[in-house]
């Protein structure tokens, strides 16, 4: 893969039927975690591979399309011809590409909570609770180019690493920080004890801070999704072949229902899923075994 280095996870059951996870942002492999138990219980294979510019994975100049050609790079070196792909909140529309550009080999997508094509919504934002200033500066992401983007979200990204400081060796203290930033339903899920992964147990101060800093410990990653994630795709969900699975939340005030309706619409075999009274990380966390099973039966 050009030399470059990336870093992943491989988890669930070893000869089970496999699944990548493309993350959120900012976010990691570490959010596969949680789906390790349903992924055993399901007889998945779940592998979840940080894009370019998180934890140790290197920066690239990256798009849709050429993170979709690292995910088969993968799939190749684990000797895997045929998979799935699941992709969560902004992590959705790189799962997407997967499926459009490798169609002889991408079984079924599904996303949790993804942002549809935003410059094409009607408003052109994906998100419903924004003030006027939010609805204008999502509207003027979708004009600009990616270094423009990148220059517009830098200043309140960095702002956002400098509270949460996860130079911070306090594992408690990081993740009481992260976690007093999320909606109160989401933060107490994530908290939720849970078997042991990767020698942490999930939901543990411990498991929670070392996501966070294999997330921000390199901007480059953020960055990197904020320069292409809010405007026009460069592929086209039409061209989806395989079943396709669209999960939100009637909460969510990330990724509105709206974007879930917006995919419907074009992807020819698409199934939309809203579940009600459910916010934005609950559309993946509380159903990781019907996602799952949707994806290894498609």
């Amino acid at each position: 893969m050009d030399g470059r280095r990336v870093q992943g996870w491989d988890g669930g059951a070893r000869d089970g039927v496999p699944v990548f996870f493309l993350h959120g942002c900012p976010d990691t492999r570490h959010a596969a975690y949680a789906g390790d138990a349903a992924a055993r219980r399901t007889g998945v294979r779940l592998v979840a591979v940080n894009r370019p510019g998180y934890g140790e994975s290197d920066a690239d100049t990256s798009t849709h399309q050429s993170v979709a050609d690292d995910l088969a790079f993968v799939a190749d070196r684990l000797r895997i011809e045929r998979f799935a792909v699941l992709g969560m909140s902004v992590g959705g529309p790189y799962a997407l590409a997967c499926a459009a550009r490798h169609p002889e080999r991408v079984t079924a997508v599904g996303v949790a909570a993804a942002p549809a094509s935003v410059p094409e919504l009607d408003p052109p934002y994906h998100r419903d609770d924004l003030d006027p200033s939010g609805q204008e500066f999502f509207a003027r992401l979708a004009r600009s180019t990616p270094d423009e983007a990148v220059d517009a979200m830098r200043a309140d990204f960095e702002a956002y690493v400098a509270q949460l400081n996860p130079a911070d060796p306090d594992d408690a203290a990081l993740a009481r920080r992260f976690l007093s930033e999320l909606d109160p339903r989401d933060a107490e899920l994530i908290s939720r004890p849970g078997p042991v992964v990767e020698e942490r147990p999930l939901g543990s101060q411990s498991a929670i801070a070392a996501s966070i800093r294999e997330a921000l410990v390199n901007p480059a990653g953020y960055l990197r999704d904020a320069a292409i994630s809010f405007r026009a795709w460069d592929f086209r969900p039409e061209e989806i072949e395989c079943p396709a699975f669209l999960w939100y939340g009637e909460l969510d005030r990330n990724a509105s229902v709206r974007n879930g309706h917006w995919l419907a619409e074009r992807i020819p075999w698409a199934t939309l899923v809203i579940r009600e009274q459910t916010t934005h990380l609950a559309v993946l966390h509380e159903n990781w075994e019907e996602i799952l099973t949707a994806l290894r039966l498609a």
